[in-house]
């Protein structure tokens, strides 16, 4: 890079990094950032998602001929006194354009496969919003079968039935997350209505912080419409990354920053590998 890597902003040297720009040494200064600023190291992958996103949806399009019939029209309509070096610039700037359209008709279905994405599973992330609105200020009932407050042999025995309970009623495979790491304790899960069937709801809370918000976990069995990546939306103060994982459907919900929940996410996901 040309600009003094010294100077330059954080988000710069973060892009510079993922877009492959940076010598050795100053790779070297960013991953060791990285690995001390996890924050950071979420934003960044949401950055590569995104970026992979947009590449996978729209290098498709770009990458169409131009058709003969538009260059045609660009060769036979130029003016004939224009010098026949500005022919061939005229050419280009028509493919150019053309390009361009390509890349938004590219845009377009991608919006439009986004959109039927979100409309398939918008009633269930809405139920899994509504769910937590519901219970998450609960203070006596906030979930059915408390784990929270137990000792530590009633604590699992509570998750052990909560897991048979909830497996057997969604007919998928549940699990319990452990979240201690990341400051948050389990309180517990309750059983909810789906549209097909039952769902549930796992609370978590922070641990030592009675005013900070708790996540919930919404899963339900899994149809063929829903996107098996990871997504996000953003409801009002609500952030919910969704996705699924065999034949379960999961949606985190909390009003966190969008990194902090894609950072429980990934533990969820690593925890999910781990007992495969």
């Amino acid at each position: 890079m040309n600009t003094n890597f010294n100077d330059l902003p954080l988000d710069a040297k973060l892009s510079a990094w993922l877009d492959d720009e940076l010598s050795a040494e100053q790779r070297a200064e960013v991953e060791a950032w990285l690995r001390d600023h996890p924050e950071d190291t979420a934003r960044v992958r949401l950055w590569a998602a995104d970026r992979d996103v947009l590449r996978a949806r729209l290098e498709p399009a770009l990458e169409e001929p131009v058709p003969a019939r538009l260059e045609q029209i660009v060769w036979n309509h130029a003016p004939s006194m224009v010098p026949a070096g500005w022919h061939r610039l005229a050419a280009a700037l028509a493919v150019f354009a053309f390009g361009g359209l390509l890349g938004a008709g590219g845009m377009w279905r991608w919006h439009d496969a986004t959109t039927h994405a979100a409309s398939a599973n918008g009633s269930w992330l809405q139920r899994a919003a509504v769910a937590h609105a519901v219970y998450v200020p609960e203070q006596r009932h906030p979930v059915e079968v408390a784990v929270a407050g137990q000792t530590a042999d009633e604590g699992r025995a509570q998750e052990e039935h909560l897991v048979r309970w909830l497996t057997k009623r969604l007919d998928v495979p549940v699990k319990l997350f452990d979240l201690r790491a990341q400051g948050y304790e389990l309180v517990g899960g309750r059983l909810l209505p789906d549209a097909a069937g039952p769902s549930a709801q796992l609370m978590y809370q922070p641990i030592g912080e009675a005013n900070a918000p708790r996540v919930t976990v919404y899963l339900r069995k899994s149809d063929s419409a829903a996107p098996a990546a990871f997504r996000y939306e953003r409801q009002g103060e609500l952030g919910l990354f969704y996705w699924v994982e065999g034949r379960a459907g999961y949606a985190l919900v909390g009003a966190l920053p969008r990194e902090r929940l894609l950072a429980l996410c990934e533990v969820m996901y690593k925890q999910s590998e781990d007992t495969r």
